[in-house]
């Protein structure tokens, strides 16, 4: 089955399907009864464990009491420790990506702060406050202070 013949036949090839983020998964607040898993260890509770939330409670600190299938009952459990039972295997692999993505980033950020040094130190600026100043820009400024009289 080619790409177009899926598109033909309704379904949506699974490039084009969105991969949604932990936050976009954990945004909705929990109600009486529904069914979640934990994401963090909570105490001797490991992440994964099934609950059912028993009470929610809080305004600006959303946190819930959780019954565990095996009937015992943790509370004060933060909202971002939870997700959906049935979200639970799509979390853990946002939050992988998310993990990778972020690396990603830093190592980016880690060579260009590495190539704008060396530009500096090669004659290229000078390096102020993190901020490359070009050469171009010290040597009209040199000129101005010159052409000014100061």
């Amino acid at each position: 089955m080619t790409a177009a013949d899926v598109t033909t036949a309704g379904i949506e090839p699974l490039d084009s399907v969105p991969v949604p983020t932990t936050a976009e998964l954990q945004a909705t607040s929990f109600k009486r009864g529904t069914k979640v898993r934990l994401v963090d260890d909570h105490g001797t509770i490991p992440a994964g464990t099934r609950g059912k939330v028993a009470v929610a409670n809080g305004v600006t600190w959303k946190r819930y009491w959780l019954r565990l299938a095996d009937g015992r009952a943790i509370s004060h459990v933060d909202h971002r420790s939870l997700v959906h039972d049935k979200d639970y295997d799509r979390f853990l692999v946002a939050r992988e990506r998310e993990a990778a993505e972020a690396e990603l980033a830093q190592d980016s950020a880690a060579l260009t702060e590495n190539t704008g040094a060396s530009a500096a130190s090669a004659g290229g600026g000078v390096e102020v406050n993190g901020v490359t100043i070009p050469q171009l820009l010290l040597d009209r400024s040199a000129a101005a202070r010159t052409r000014l009289g100061g």
